[in-house]
């Protein structure tokens, strides 16, 4: 009796070959192995109220999803359209103005500032930014990095929109839940959303202004539409923290556009793993909560966390995501010859 033959195949091998131009899973072993990783994330993030119990680190948790929202953003640019961007506090700080404007001067409640505040601030920073997206590379970071600089001096030089002092009163929101949850489900739907939306016609388009964007204007398509585009996203993005922000806090000011808004989303990014959008996702939820607990170090919390970032880039410097996917789908199984 012939004794049956097997082989090691790579788990990824197949379904590749199956999803690569048309969606077809043949079984559902195939189906948990591309859906268990992205349901281990969602439910992840979503119990991650439940099982903290202090009010301190919940309140730590939404100010992580709103760096991840940032950090989003930036991946996004820098690695699917390459525009490098510093302008993160400059994202937040219209975002967070405008919602505390209307919640204070017209009386909205979050449920309408929020909204409003994401789709009107990214309007806002979009036509801001179009006389720069000519510019790539250091030049369009530099001048995305002025903006926030600028806009913080003009409001307390010239005594507007509170000063120093900032804007009091902003509405909280209806419950601890609701706070909570929103912005975790926001930074969910953002995740997919630009995932999906990078693996479409458009994204290819997006890629292509990145590579040759003189091959793309060739082919008669704008470039400086798609790179409009592009930053209206990333800063509808930005302005959706800024407006939770104010309304986390009750509170808005020049603090907005601190540049820590603007620097944190790139660590996040080269260490979670740029070009991969769950990367810089992962990269938050380290550095985050890492910064918060070095603050009983005093002073010497800024060399701590130097440390730890230097030891991340170094000795992963591909990034956490980057490598964890590789090491997924290597994973190997018995088959028959």
């Amino acid at each position: 009796m012939a004794t049956e033959e097997r082989r090691r195949e790579r788990l990824d091998r197949g379904i590749k070959v199956r999803t690569e131009g048309i969606y077809a899973i043949s079984t559902w072993q195939e189906m948990a192995y591309l859906l268990v990783p992205r349901l281990v994330l969602i439910l992840g993030i979503l119990m991650l109220p439940l099982v903290i119990p202090s009010l301190y680190w919940q309140r730590v948790i939404s100010i992580v999803c709103i760096y991840a929202l940032l950090s989003l953003g930036f991946d996004f640019l820098a690695h699917f359209v390459g525009l490098v961007s510093l302008g993160g506090a400059f994202f937040i700080g219209v975002g967070g103005y405008l919602a505390a404007i209307l919640s204070t001067s017209l009386g909205l409640p979050p449920a309408l500032t929020i909204p409003i505040a994401t789709l009107v601030g990214g309007a806002i920073c979009t036509f801001l930014l179009l006389p720069c997206l000519p510019l790539r590379g250091i030049y369009f970071a530099i001048v995305t990095l002025m903006y926030p600089l600028v806009l913080a001096k003009i409001i307390e030089a010239l005594d507007i929109l509170g000063g120093t002092d900032g804007i009091a009163g902003v509405a909280s929101f209806q419950s601890r839940w609701v706070e909570q949850y929103f912005i975790i489900v926001m930074v969910i739907i953002s995740l997919f959303g630009l995932r999906r939306l990078v693996n479409e016609d458009v994204g290819l388009v997006f890629r292509g202004v990145k590579d040759n964007d003189q091959a793309v204007r060739a082919s008669g398509i704008s470039i400086t539409l798609y790179k409009s585009i592009a930053v209206y996203i990333a800063s509808a993005l930005g302005c959706l923290g800024g407006a939770y922000l104010v309304h986390l806090y009750m509170w808005a000011g020049i603090s907005l556009f601190a540049l820590d808004f603007s620097i944190l989303p790139i660590a996040a990014t080269v260490i979670g793993g740029g070009g991969t959008l769950v990367g810089p996702l992962v990269g938050s939820f380290i550095l985050v909560p890492i910064s918060e607990l070095l603050r009983a170090f005093g002073t010497l919390r800024i060399v701590f966390y130097a440390l730890i970032l230097m030891a991340f880039i170094v000795f992963g410097s591909e990034g956490i995501m980057v490598y964890a996917q590789r090491k997924y789908h290597q994973f190997e199984r018995w088959v028959k010859v």
